[in-house]
């Protein structure tokens, strides 16, 4: 399998690009495409489908092909991959739950081969992020390898798009289904962010909306806690954007911390609305603001992935939450740099409104504020 990448700010560049990148017979069958909610994606789709290249897509908080951070733009890796050692499907889920519309993906893949690897990008389902993982996991009848992310609006929040050739849709799912047999598809979900303070217990709470923490206003203890001062504008909405610095780790036993992104704020009910649902009971912590150790963490575990499981790879994807890269600025394009020389592999990622992947000791998961990192190599 050979993989190319490409970039452009136009349907015309990307058009100029592809017929470049084909000159010398290279000839993709399967095109990822992660695109600007401002492009149009009829046209690259058209573009693709011309030249017989399936594709998996999703709109965008930001794309890269490199540590060169583009925004508003158009990213496309191309792979030249055998079609029997993959497939496309396209999922909606606005007539049914995520959870059984995931279960038929995950039927679906078990139809198709007998060791099926997905990898996923969802549209606006960000409070539904678990219930795609257990639906394919119930589908495919054990547990299953599960890498991706949900798609992004520029930070709009309206209407991230996932899509194919002929679809597409705010709240579908589109999966690329991988033939293990064939392709050895590895990843690893990390963030490095380092937790602060004591324990604290989640007294309240409802799917993505946590209301209590140890019995006190969540808002008002994130405010306290964490030295904030967003409640000085009496003027200003009921819901308040309280950024992305300071996510919190919900602590599990015999296994990492789950990030969840605090995204906003409710000065009305004093309630914190986080990007994926926080459990009543859940045991919490804080997140320190991001330093360079994050990336020495992220590189290190990307390494040790690289030594103990997968140590070349054909291509790479890396799917990184908008909250890194509100945090880290300018950080992130050294932690692209760093993690892409890691298998020194051609490399397309987008910044994502959660992550689907497993992390170094835990299972195949959704995640927040996370880098989910995947490599794949053709037997």
């Amino acid at each position: 399998m050979k993989a190319k990448t490409i970039k452009g700010e136009s349907t015309g560049e990307i058009q100029a690009a592809l017929q470049e990148t084909m000159r010398d017979g290279f000839k993709p069958t399967l095109g990822i495409v992660f695109i600007s909610i401002k492009q149009d994606r009829d046209a690259i789709c058209s573009l693709l489908n011309k030249e017989g290249i399936s594709i998996f897509g999703a709109t965008t908080s930001g794309e890269f092909i490199s540590p060169e951070i583009q925004e508003g733009s158009i990213a496309v890796m191309l792979l030249d991959i055998n079609p029997a050692y993959f497939k496309i499907l396209f999922f909606e889920t606005s007539t049914s739950s995520a959870f059984e519309t995931s279960k038929q993906l995950g039927h679906a893949g078990k139809n198709v081969f007998s060791r099926p690897a997905f990898i996923i990008a969802s549209g606006w389902l960000h409070t539904e992020g678990e219930q795609i993982v257990k639906g394919i996991e119930e589908g495919m009848g054990s547990e299953v390898t599960v890498f991706g992310a949900m798609a992004g609006d520029d930070l709009a929040l309206r209407e991230p798009l996932v899509f194919t050739h002929g679809m597409h849709s705010v709240t579908g799912v589109v999966a690329i289904i991988f033939d293990e047999d064939k392709i050895d598809i590895k990843g690893i979900a990390t963030c490095g962010w380092k937790p602060v303070g004591t324990t604290k217990t989640v007294t309240r709470s409802s799917g993505n909306i946590v209301y209590t923490i140890d019995e006190r206003p969540a808002l008002d203890l994130v405010i306290k806690y964490l030295g904030l001062d967003i409640d000085s504008d009496s003027n200003k909405d009921v819901v308040i954007n309280i950024g992305a610095y300071y996510p919190l780790q919900l602590e599990r036993e015999n296994a990492p911390p789950v990030m969840r992104t605090a995204m906003l704020g409710n000065k009305e009910d004093r309630s914190l609305i986080c990007a994926g649902n926080v459990p009543q009971g859940a045991k919490i912590r804080f997140s320190l603001p991001p330093d360079f150790d994050v990336i020495d963490t992220v590189v290190a575990e990307c390494t040790g992935l690289k030594k103990e499981d997968q140590p070349e790879a054909d291509a790479m994807i890396m799917f990184s939450c908008i909250s890194r890269y509100l945090s880290f600025g300018v950080m992130t394009s050294e932690e692209i740099e760093r993690v892409q020389k890691v298998w020194n592999a051609p490399l397309i990622g987008f910044f994502s409104y959660g992550e689907f992947g497993k992390s170094r000791n835990g299972k195949h998961e959704f995640h927040n504020n996370t880098c989910c990192v995947v490599v794949l190599k053709e037997k």
